[in-house]
């Protein structure tokens, strides 16, 4: 992130919790479509596909940002957007999938790495210790010990996944002022359309399922409607609101806070789906909320405006003005 930005702890936190809700949510409205038959890579190209339907008409008014940026749009395009996805759904296919969640997972801990090794900025140690405390609480969480079964390739595919997430953090970090992020997300968006349709094959998709009505908890919905909320919400909100936490608190902060994605997917889950928790998946829920809280006090509050100069008084030249500061470390988000 640019020196000139501020962190600002409360919008941050609300950006984080609306970009949890939202991502942690996309499991439960493909869920309907999963088990009318259809594949779990088609689901995903159809809500990249949907997310860059809707945001065609930003990237065709913010075509200078592809121009101006190309880099960044091209790695947001395939590292966020495709990358996690195209390489969790292949380590899925050999370890279990709570091994496969949990090393995805692993993301905010590179975050922290690159930020202490890479970059040699001070990390904070309440990010520290919310990274820490939200990757054990996941392993709890996702019971992580059934079902244990090891594949080296399978374990590869997962870190990759753990490093596009690690870049979706940095990335969304890095988009200056001047960057429009819903601009970023249209064109990552396209690329990424462009990237899982190779894998995907969408001409194979049964595109007859989206004019079925199919049920979600007790409702019975079209098939469109749920392709619909996965392609805006789940996907275009859902990444908005997630550059714009990062933004305002830090990638090793909000990779921290969004480990309340899995807690809002299990417990959407059991809401409206009706799959129960056992007491160690509430105990892990409980501490993912508690490393969440303990990260998001690394950010400092936002500093109070300076007084209006008046006519007698010489503004201080911005150059002269310390920067704000980042964390308390400064710093470079998935």
């Amino acid at each position: 992130m640019t020196a000139h930005t501020a962190r600002h702890r409360p919008s941050g936190l609300a950006f984080a919790l609306a970009s949890a809700l939202t991502f942690g949510g996309s499991g439960v409205f493909a869920r309907p479509l999963l088990d009318a038959g259809m594949d779990s890579l088609h689901v995903t190209w159809l809500r990249v596909a949907g997310a860059a339907l809707i945001l065609l008409p930003v990237a065709v008014r913010h075509w200078r940002v592809a121009q101006r940026r190309p880099l960044l749009v091209l790695a947001y395009g395939v590292f966020p957007m495709a990358g996690v996805q195209a390489l969790y759904f292949a380590a899925i296919a050999r370890i279990p999938v709570g091994i496969a969640l949990l090393l995805e997972f692993l993301g905010p801990v590179l975050v922290l790495l690159w930020v202490r090794v890479v970059r040699r900025n001070r990390v904070s140690p309440a990010a520290v210790v919310g990274v820490v405390l939200a990757v054990a609480g996941l392993g709890l969480l996702l019971e992580v010990w059934a079902g244990m079964r090891l594949d080296a390739i399978g374990v590869g595919l997962a870190l990759g996944a753990a490093a596009a997430q690690a870049a979706f953090f940095l990335l969304g970090d890095a988009m200056g002022e001047d960057t429009d992020p819903l601009a970023v997300i249209a064109f990552g968006a396209l690329i990424a359309t462009a990237l899982l349709g190779v894998l995907a094959q969408p001409w194979t998709l049964p595109w007859g399922l989206l004019a079925q009505p199919l049920p979600l908890g007790g409702l019975s919905l079209p098939g469109w409607t749920i392709a619909l909320w996965l392609g805006l919400v789940c996907t275009a909100v859902a990444y908005f609101t997630g550059v714009s936490a990062i933004k305002r608190l830090s990638p090793q902060v909000a990779g921290a806070v969004a480990y309340l994605e899995v807690v809002t997917a299990i417990v959407l889950a059991w809401v409206l789906l009706g799959e129960a928790l056992t007491p160690v998946q509430i105990l892990g829920a409980v501490v993912i909320v508690a490393g969440a809280f303990i990260a998001q006090t690394a950010v400092p509050s936002a500093p109070e405006a300076a007084p209006a100069a008046t006519g007698d008084e010489e503004a201080p030249a911005v150059a002269d003005a310390p920067a704000p500061e980042e964390d308390p470390a400064t710093l470079d988000r998935r």
